[in-house]
């Protein structure tokens, strides 16, 4: 077990994690903290009902997307075709050039 010392809102805190873990954790951290920013600006909110409504927020995000079974595979291929197919076309016609 290591020790990760993460900043919420300019609050420091030390949070146990395993080595492995660090830096997930760390991309959750400021996860966190940008959404903690964005809704105390949009609602004035602080501390303990900051904390509750972010958590509330997230989760809400975090049961539609699983509720939606998640990403939409086939469509983020089409998508991705087509922007290689663009990408080819630009490319040839750079080679022509």
């Amino acid at each position: 077990m290591e020790y990760l010392d993460i900043k919420l809102l300019g609050r420091e805190y030390r949070v146990g994690c395993k080595t492995e873990e660090k830096d997930a954790l760390q991309t959750a951290v400021n996860y966190l903290d940008e959404k903690m920013r964005d809704l105390a600006d949009k609602t004035n909110s602080a501390g303990e009902r900051l904390a509750v409504m972010t958590a509330l927020n997230i989760t809400h995000e975090f049961l539609q997307h699983q509720r939606s079974g998640g990403f939409d595979i086939p469509a983020l291929k089409r998508r991705i075709e087509g922007i290689n197919s663009r990408l080819d076309s630009a490319l040839a016609e750079q080679e022509k050039l």
